[in-house]
């Protein structure tokens, strides 16, 4: 009967069903023991096919694509479809921003090109005022110049120039504000941030590698000189250099001073610049936009660093606070038994250092000496670095990407100086400046 001619093509189908499931089974067991055994190449089928089903599933979670719907009833062309509308998704907002940083550079040029011919009028105005202007003659017969008495149809008012110079001014100005507000919200820059293309290219592989290895011999000379004085007294300490000759413990002064802290002063100045008033004030709002228009920033000294932090954490008023002074003069503990933080003594010791150098017009490097010697004594060089390192505001203006401190937090350089945490100073600290201060004492 037709039904049961039926169930007989089901059970075919069945069975069919079950022989290619056999077969594929069979299969790639057979290609899992060839490739196992060396004789075939390729990975199985079952495992390529794997790995492309997991690439497949990732790219779209990335383009968020919506096949909700079964792929096998779609066409390769819907499919294509929904590809294109996914990857439009991503790439359109950047074609946006090019086009829109393509028009700011415009606007960039007319204002710059307003700009110049304000100072041409300016300048021209200001030579007609001072008289010196070229006018034609004609040769008389009796061997003179007689000058042409025409007005000059190009002449500006002075007053008119200092109005169209105003009105210039308070424009740029304007148009300043609204690209940096436009910059902020839609690239994400602001002033004081400075983008890594700003750099030349050919600096950021500098490898500073050797600055580490220079800090790591000058502070092992160090801890084996200071532990070799150590086991003499018991305690470190360095003579006045007028009473003893060079050698014995003025050779851990000297180690200190020409060693330890040139070898620090270099890793700091990896990267280091000092940012400039101008960039801040006019190309700072667009500088991610315009690296084009910028040119490499001057380096700065690391002992700069410190003064600005002193600077910035308000350093003097701290210090000269009526309660520190009163504790100075009668040398009396201000805080009243609570611990100084290493914040306290670091604005103590700057202070110290700028109060004793700069009268006498000391180097940066004697005085950045004079800090590291003050540093060594109080035993507080790990966390007066390292409170430098941690200043966020610090290491972002002043730092390029490919630097030492931006890239490693200064991390394997306080480990190294850390060596030394557990040994005793007393070197001087005034030495740069010792002999000027004998002499302005003489008279």
């Amino acid at each position: 009967s037709e039904q049961e001619k039926q169930e007989q093509i089901e059970v075919q189908k069945e069975k069919q069903r079950e022989l290619i499931l056999q077969l594929k089974t069979q299969l790639d067991d057979l290609e899992t023991f060839a490739y196992q055994e060396g004789s075939y190449d390729s990975l199985p089928q079952s495992v390529v096919m794997e790995r492309q089903r997991m690439i497949i599933n990732e790219l779209i979670k990335k383009l968020d694509m919506d096949l909700s719907e079964d792929v096998a009833t779609l066409s390769p062309e819907e499919l294509r479809q929904r590809v294109d509308a996914a990857i439009a998704q991503i790439v359109n907002p950047a074609r946006v921003k090019e086009q829109l940083v393509e028009q700011l550079k415009t606007q960039i040029r007319d204002l710059e090109m307003f700009i110049n011919f304000i100072q041409d009028e300016v300048g021209s105005s200001g030579k007609a005022e001072d008289g010196h202007c070229e006018c034609a003659g004609r040769k008389d017969g009796g061997g003179s110049y007689k000058p042409n008495t025409r007005p000059s149809g190009n002449r500006v008012n002075p007053e008119d120039a200092r109005r169209m110079r105003e009105t210039g001014l308070h424009l740029m100005r304007r148009m300043l504000a609204v690209l940096q507000i436009f910059a902020v919200s839609q690239f994400g820059c602001a002033t004081g941030q400075i983008p890594r293309t700003l750099w030349q290219k050919d600096q950021a592989n500098k490898d500073y590698s050797p600055l580490i290895k220079k800090l790591e011999l000058s502070v092992e000379r160090v801890r084996q000189l200071a532990m070799k004085h150590q086991q003499e007294d018991h305690v470190i300490s360095s003579s006045d250099l007028q009473d003893i000759p060079l050698g014995g413990r003025d050779e851990l002064t000297l180690a200190v001073r020409k060693e330890l802290t040139i070898a620090l002063r270099d890793l700091m100045a990896h990267g280091l610049y000092a940012s400039s008033q101008g960039m801040s004030l006019v190309l700072a709002p667009i500088a991610c936009l315009i690296p084009a228009f910028t040119s490499s920033p001057q380096t700065m000294h690391p002992w700069e660093l410190f003064v600005k932090y002193y600077n910035t954490k308000n350093g003097q008023a701290f210090v000269e606070s009526p309660a520190r002074k009163l504790s100075q003069s009668f040398a009396l503990p201000v805080t009243g038994g609570v611990a100084i933080t290493p914040k306290q003594s670091l604005l103590t010791a700057i202070h110290t250092v700028l109060t004793e150098h700069d009268p006498f017009k000391r180097s940066a490097d004697s005085e950045l000496k004079a800090l590291v010697c003050m540093a060594l004594n109080e035993q507080r060089l790990v966390s007066w670095v390292n409170l430098i390192c941690k200043s966020g505001a610090l290491v972002q203006s002043h730092y390029q990407p490919w630097s030492y401190m931006a890239n490693t937090g200064f991390e394997s350089a306080l480990n190294v100086l850390s060596r030394l945490s557990n040994l005793k100073f007393n070197l001087p600290v005034d030495l740069a400046v010792r002999q000027l201060k004998n002499i302005k004492d003489a008279f």
